[in-house]
């Protein structure tokens, strides 16, 4: 089964009207990329250009899939494409202090001084 975006959310599409949506959908923008930590492997820094959220997607360079079909689509089958992670514009690690998120160091905390 083939499934497509609509305006109320994932409902099953015809591949004709499924490619006609397809290709009305925004896109994210391509910042960087960067090699793999295995070989023929990328890793893609990608950002939404309506909230600024940053995607990284980690990808083979090729994965193997069907010829196309008679709609122009290929089936990926059991292939593993790849993984992708997210995170909020201006977000960072709650674990993070301001100090540390702007690449400065950071001081302990001092207990106050005995009286």
């Amino acid at each position: 089964m083939t499934w497509g975006v609509a305006a109320a959310g994932l409902l099953p599409l015809p591949a004709a009207a499924q490619q006609t949506e397809w290709e009305k959908l925004p896109r994210m923008q391509l910042e960087r990329q960067f090699a793999g930590p295995l070989q023929d492997t990328i890793i893609q820094r990608w950002r939404d250009p309506a909230d600024g959220t940053i995607c990284y997607i980690y990808l083979p360079i090729s994965a193997q899939h069907s010829p196309p079909t008679q709609a122009g689509f290929v089936q990926y089958g059991a292939n593993t494409i790849g993984s992708i992670s997210c995170v909020a514009a201006g977000a960072r690690p709650a674990s993070a202090t301001p100090s540390q998120s702007r690449g400065g160091a950071h001081a302990p905390a001092q207990a106050p001084a005995p009286k």
